[in-house]
């Protein structure tokens, strides 16, 4: 009973006070992989990650060793790390976050099992232009949240002080990664609602070098902005594809038309090129 009214104290505590917290590195023995470490964040309204070996399958169906991929609204590292298992030490795998609180776990994460993957993570949003934006979250210890271009409102009452950099993704990479770039692979995307706007604004690199893109389908999403969702990455030549988990058993559903974006209240999606 004490456990659960203290667990209790510290998440209302979490939602109302601004702090920061640790992290914990947990190690996880897998078939493939061996020994996986991972940093958890000790933030009480935030369910502890664990690594397993179907995850990192279900990212090998789609990432090869030596690949270069992108993991947008990385948070803590818990898809940026799977996501690097598949694509191996050789491969490079950038994470990006803009929420200082979550970029230092992600931080940690990028430098643990150093001699199987290669993070590296930036501390930006990615945006169609070159700006500085407010962050906002929901609650005080910003285990969520996004960016917007006024102070308070659709992401949550809570906001941070300094303003958080957004660049252009796909003038970065040529400006940073122009070598890797033909190795590009996989983009996935998780941005409280703006996966439409920031996938539009990589649309060139799409359509160039034809990588596998997961998006979410955001539970506040309005029928317009679902259909938009599926319009956007729906280009010549690619599938797309509702699915259960990030699991290699997950259950797969072939989305057809823009209108079987309502059947679900949130979920992830993934558009694969197969022409």
């Amino acid at each position: 009973m004490f456990n659960f009214l203290k667990k209790s104290f510290n998440k209302k505590k979490a939602r109302r006070v601004t702090q920061e917290y640790a992290y914990k590195i947990d190690s996880f023995l897998l078939p493939a992989e061996g020994e996986i470490q991972f940093a958890n964040w000790l933030n009480p309204l935030v369910k502890s990650k664990t690594i397993t070996q179907s995850e990192i399958n279900f990212y090998k169906k789609f990432i090869r060793k030596g690949d270069l991929v992108i993991d947008i609204g990385a948070n803590i590292g818990d898809t940026t790390v799977p996501m690097a298992l598949a694509a191996g030490k050789e491969g490079l795998t950038l994470g990006f976050d803009p929420n200082p609180y979550v970029y230092k776990i992600l931080e940690a994460n990028s430098k643990l099992n150093s001699s199987k993957t290669n993070i590296i993570p930036l501390p930006y949003a990615i945006t169609e232009n070159e700006s500085e934006f407010f962050y906002n979250s929901s609650e005080a210890s910003f285990a969520n949240g996004g960016i917007q271009e006024i102070d308070k409102g659709y992401h949550g009452k809570y906001s941070l002080q300094q303003k958080i950099k957004g660049i252009r993704l796909s003038d970065y990479l040529r400006e940073n990664y122009s070598k890797e770039l033909n190795k590009l692979s996989f983009i996935k995307v998780d941005a409280e609602g703006l996966d439409s706007t920031i996938l539009k604004s990589v649309r060139d690199l799409i359509e160039t070098y034809k990588p596998l893109v997961i998006a979410e389908c955001f539970t506040k999403s309005t029928k317009e902005e679902r259909y938009d969702l599926y319009n956007t990455v729906a280009l010549p030549g690619y599938k797309i594809y509702k699915f259960d988990d990030f699991d290699e058993n997950a259950s797969v559903t072939l989305i057809s038309n823009k209108e079987e974006m309502t059947n679900w209240k949130t979920f992830n999606l993934y558009a694969e090129y197969s022409a």
